[in-house]
């Protein structure tokens, strides 16, 4: 698939916000992004974690410059596209009347339409754009830096693309470009926040950690860790279906969990919330955001449409800098509820335990198959 090479020729610069700002661990986002897209078996990002990092474009840099290499090693993603081109000889379909222009012109060309394997196509376009942008970076460190030097020297033939231009939705992985799909997202949280901030078309970027692109990967990043580590729990983020006692189903919204965990006897849906205030303040008081609290509400009581109790649904909140943070438990109507907050700003090892914990805590001890680590 290729998308249309949009060549500006702009100056492109980044400024990110401190992680610390909200409350985050940089190498915590190299963590969650490696559970998120799978990769912690890849070795070849085993460095990024013995690694500091004082910023998250350093980050960022580095694990595009350990995965390009890595990628560059297998190849990179080739894909046909159409070329036009006066030929010496016959190739792919010939252009009879541009042929005998150039007959009439004396030339003894062929002008032929042809495809070709070509390695300039959207994928390559993305990894080289946000490679040059990260190496304008004067945070980025010298190391990183002469890492990505390396690397580009292998796009001489790919294109910039302007990142306006990329549907990213568009993009399709498949079993030849799998590997792309860490290095993409990586590219897309830098891209995606790019703005067009002054007149002489120059790009800035307000900040990579907004609540959007976090919630994204919090959400991901919960869901992968209890497949990789509570197998058993069967995790998913499945749908709950209407407990209707009459009445037509297809108007009513889709309930999607974010995360839902199983066995035999107990189901526990986890719903996910990245907010930079957890509680919301009404008349000069805390209170829970009473729409996500409804929310879980409803999923909780039409899963355990039997009303056997044995359904639970927890507001799994991402701690941030406020003084007073959410941590309680619920009996409603037979069923339990839970509002408990991931501290991600401690050693990664904290946050793995409180996850487990989280999930023993419901449904018994010891029931975490792997001790994996990262």
């Amino acid at each position: 698939m290729n998308q249309p090479s949009c060549n500006a020729g702009k100056t492109y610069y980044v400024v990110f916000s401190m992680t610390n700002d909200k409350g985050i661990l940089i190498k915590n986002i190299y963590y969650m992004l490696a559970y998120a897209f799978q990769v912690l078996k890849q070795s070849n990002y085993d460095q990024v974690t013995s690694e500091e990092f004082g910023n998250i474009q350093h980050l960022f840099a580095a694990i595009l410059a350990k995965g390009i290499a890595q990628q560059l090693k297998q190849g990179l993603h080739r894909e046909y596209i159409s070329e036009c081109d006066n030929l010496s000889g016959m190739r792919g379909k010939l252009d009879i009347y541009r042929t005998i222009d150039n007959k009439l012109q004396r030339k003894q060309r062929l002008f032929c339409e042809y495809d070709e394997l070509s390695a300039n196509n959207v994928f390559n376009q993305i990894l080289k754009t946000t490679a040059v942008i990260l190496l304008r970076q004067s945070t980025v460190s010298d190391e990183c830096r002469t890492g990505l030097k390396k690397v580009i020297l292998f796009f001489d033939g790919v294109d910039m693309i302007e990142p306006a231009c990329i549907k990213w939705n568009m993009l399709r992985y498949q079993r030849n470009n799998q590997s792309y799909k860490m290095l993409l997202n990586i590219c897309y949280f830098v891209l995606d926040g790019l703005l067009l901030s002054t007149e002489k078309g120059e790009f800035k970027m307000a900040t990579f950690l907004d609540e959007q692109h976090m919630s994204r990967l919090y959400e991901k990043f919960v869901l992968e860790y209890y497949r990789y580590h509570h197998p058993k729990l069967r995790p998913a983020a499945s749908q709950v279906v209407w407990d209707l006692n009459d009445g037509v189903i297809d108007f009513l919204p889709i309930m999607q969990t974010d995360i839902t965990l199983r066995n035999e006897e107990k189901i526990l849906i986890i719903d996910t919330k990245y907010y930079a205030h957890t509680m919301q303040v009404q008349y000069n008081t805390r209170k829970l955001h009473s729409d996500n609290l409804y929310q879980i509400f409803t999923y909780v009581k039409n899963q355990d449409f039997g009303s056997t109790g044995n359904v639970a649904g927890m507001l799994l909140n991402a701690k941030t800098e406020e003084t007073i943070t959410p941590d309680c438990d619920f009996m409603i109507s037979g069923n339990k509820i839970m509002v408990k907050t991931l501290d991600l700003n401690i050693d990664f090892n904290n946050i793995a335990a409180k996850l487990d914990k989280i999930a023993e805590s419901y449904f018994g001890v010891g029931i975490k198959e792997d001790d994996h680590g990262v």
